[in-house]
């Protein structure tokens, strides 16, 4: 998550757990990350995930299609410079537009057991949906990043404690050691006060080979770890959040209208072209935007979606 007027907040002094406060095993999970087969369930995975805050599924991308992926998205990697602080990380790259940049990215984005899992996850809400893509290359020295959660991006909105708005998920590029900054989670944060301040050694390495994924909650506390090796260290960031929430990249602009058009429309929904909620991000008459963008005169008539409620909301 990239947030700058978060700095102010990160540079601060958030309150240290400590004492009575701090997270405890009982309290906030068992301090080790659960590894889950392939074959997982989205359900399997959100119990993981409301149990921990964060689980790794092992081996859902093979080499062939991380080899593709990644050979699509050289050039873009290449030109992205490193990051303007601490936070994002001035050894870091952070290259987004995934989905107008990579054919491959969609497999990555749509990926069934992702979309079960956030189904589950995030099914409290009338429909959820992209909120960021990005690749993130740890280079050689980079220090570790401060630990945070992902929704503070919501102008740190205190979400009720166990109410997920986000589900996240890092995919390796390479594998993840605890020497090459694999990302950092405090294992049961999830369920943690907000504001707190952790420190590296209260977090544990996502360990985990190429291919694999991290899936976390956007209420877990986590954090790039340190880069003490001479290689990189790439991952994907694709992350997913409830459709009445603003999505933190841009995906209207990020993926140019004469590409978008290309994609189907699961696609489309899932970035964001359709009604959220009950009447959020309609064009102009009422109208569905995925509707507009296929151009279609028998499809621009008419209010709302297929798929939106029938009715007003509650009183």
């Amino acid at each position: 998550m990239v947030r700058s007027s978060r700095r102010t907040v990160l540079a601060g002094n958030p309150r240290r757990p400590t004492g009575s406060d701090r997270p405890s095993a009982v309290g906030y999970g068992h301090g080790v990350l659960t590894h889950l087969p392939p074959s997982a369930t989205g359900t399997e995975i959100a119990a993981a995930l409301r149990r921990d805050g964060a689980v790794i599924v092992d081996d859902l991308a093979d080499d062939a299609t991380l080899d593709r992926f990644f050979s699509e998205m050289a050039p873009w990697v290449a030109a992205t410079p490193t990051g303007r602080d601490d936070f994002t990380g001035r050894a870091t790259r952070r290259t987004g537009g995934l989905l107008a940049r990579s054919d491959t990215a969609r497999w990555f984005v749509t990926h069934p057991t992702v979309l079960a899992t956030c189904d589950d996850l995030l099914g409290h809400a009338t429909s959820y949906h992209l909120h960021l893509t990005q690749i993130i290359d740890i280079g050689p020295g980079q220090a570790a990043q401060a630990v945070h959660r992902d929704q503070w991006a919501f102008d740190f909105f205190p979400f009720p404690r166990g109410y997920d708005v986000q589900c996240n998920t890092i995919w390796a590029g390479d594998d993840f050691t605890e020497a090459n900054g694999a990302t950092r989670v405090v294992v049961g944060s999830h369920l943690a006060d907000d504001g707190l301040r952790f420190d590296l050694d209260d977090t544990v390495p996502a360990e985990m080979g190429r291919g694999s994924v991290l899936f976390y909650t956007g209420a877990v506390y986590h954090g790039g770890g340190p880069n003490r090796t001479d290689a990189h260290r790439r991952a994907i960031n694709i992350t997913y959040a409830v459709s009445f929430l603003r999505q933190e990249e841009n995906q209207y602009l990020t993926v140019p209208r004469e590409v978008a058009a290309t994609f189907d429309d699961d696609l489309l929904r899932l970035m964001g072209y359709r009604i959220g909620a009950y009447a959020l991000g309609y064009v102009d008459d009422l109208r569905d935007p995925l509707r507009v963008l296929r151009d279609d005169p028998e499809l621009t008539h008419g209010a709302f979606g297929p798929d939106q409620p029938s009715g007003p909301p509650p009183a």
